[in-house]
């Protein structure tokens, strides 16, 4: 049976269930997710030369890392060459670009340290996400940032974070789409602390005091993101789940949460929790990684919990509603083949739930049929998607199978083992 064949007899099968595979490949090309620049160079950026520090770390040293914005970028280039779909750059405030001889400091970044992302952008048509970088400074002192107790120290990171939200105004008015702006901080203690509630009214007004700065809400997306635990702040936290959520939703007229499946207790899940904050708030984000054991931020694969992500989204006909990035970042294996690899599978978790006969099952469920609907359920598992999913990326002029890999190990060859 030829490929073509292959993809009739799986349309045809679909269509039995009620699934029209061509209206869900057209509606995934369109999809937008956030490809995040860190994998290339190991959250480094170009603002210091010294250790990762604030709750944060990479493990591995796999050669060919990027060390300039023109290696880079031109990194990110060959990983869109091989990627299906929509994807959209996702920056964080350390990768600012200085001309020769330059050098400002967090707190006094402007749109122009960032231009030449933005050329980058235009060029292959992408919109701009960007994240505060609020770890790996002198100036995260005793672990805090935001919630520090050092007045000095807080308003560095204010005006860093205000700083954050005019480029993100200046990324949404360049490229016409919108910007959503992450704040996540590593602030918390190693060991059982005597406050718990004083760091995070700190918290709470920092943030407060950051999104006081102007901005259009309609372009500029602020999040928060909570996280349980990290790297030298193994007892407390301050940004907590309960935290994050609850100032979100106190502040939903100027931020929303965002959720990455790594920063919860590990018999949590965010599939559960995406149709649950639907409910509540008219937009959410989404970072999505692989936990193992802990946020170890491992490279996102086609497994259950990334597939019932995926479900939920568009169970809950939220494609508007969730703005969906990747964060990972593994130096222990070629990073261009990291990149790929996590955004593929979450482009084949999509497809999958997109070719999934969600009304069906629904209606199982209203009408209390729970043995045909168990019944379904097992049998969508051994549906011929391999067939739609090597059809979809013939469509976007990818392989769909493991022959983008040969292209990775020559660009090893030829310029990452060069490096």
């Amino acid at each position: 049976m030829t490929d073509n064949n292959r993809y009739e007899y799986a349309k045809k099968v679909y269509a039995g269930m009620g699934v029209d595979t061509e209206k869900a490949m057209e509606l995934l090309k369109e999809l937008p997710v956030s490809l995040h620049c860190w994998q290339g160079d190991d959250v480094t950026g170009f603002d210091h030369d010294g250790p990762l520090t604030g709750g944060i770390q990479t493990t591995g040293n796999y050669p060919g890392k990027a060390r300039t914005p023109e290696q880079l970028m031109e990194d990110m280039e060959k990983v869109l060459r091989l990627l299906p779909g929509k994807a959209k750059l996702n920056l964080h405030a350390s990768y600012a670009i200085f001309e020769p001889g330059e050098f400002v400091d967090r707190d006094k970044l402007e749109p122009k340290h960032f231009a030449k992302w933005v050329e980058f952008a235009k060029k292959h048509n992408m919109g701009i996400d960007f994240n505060p970088t609020f770890f790996s400074h002198p100036m995260m002192k005793d672990g805090l940032t935001l919630a520090s107790p050092d007045e000095e120290v807080r308003a560095f990171w204010i005006e860093h974070g205000k700083a954050c939200i005019r480029i993100s105004q200046y990324f949404a008015e360049e490229t016409g789409v919108p910007c959503v702006m992450n704040i996540w901080t590593g602030d918390g203690f190693k060991d059982i602390p005597a406050d718990r509630m004083g760091p995070r009214m700190r918290y709470k007004d920092s943030i407060e005091q950051i999104l006081s700065e102007p901005y259009d809400f309609n372009m500029v997306k602020p999040c928060v993101e909570s996280k349980v635990f990290g790297i030298g702040v193994e007892a407390y936290t301050v940004g907590s789940a309960e935290f994050s959520l609850s100032f979100a939703a106190a502040h939903s007229d100027k931020c929303m949460p965002l959720m990455d499946n790594g920063h919860y207790h590990p018999t949590e899940v965010v599939s559960d929790k995406i149709p649950a904050l639907l409910c509540f708030f008219p937009e959410i984000a989404l970072h999505i990684t692989r936990p193992i054991r802990w946020d170890s931020d491992h490279v996102v694969l086609f497994d259950d919990e990334t597939k019932e992500m995926a479900k939920e989204i568009v169970r809950s006909n939220a494609f508007d509603r969730v703005y969906m990035a990747l964060d990972y970042f593994d130096a222990s294996i070629n990073r261009i083949a990291a990149w790929t690899v996590g955004f593929r599978s979450w482009q084949k978790a999509l497809l999958m739930a997109l070719c999934t006969p969600n009304e069906r099952l629904k209606e199982l469920q209203d009408t209390n049929q729970m043995t045909e609907l168990m019944v379904m359920q097992e049998e969508v598992k051994t549906l011929p998607f391999g067939d739609v999913w090597a059809e979809y990326c013939s469509r976007c002029g990818v392989a769909g199978d493991t022959a983008w890999f040969d292209e990775i190990k020559k660009y090893e060859e030829d310029v990452l083992l060069k490096r």
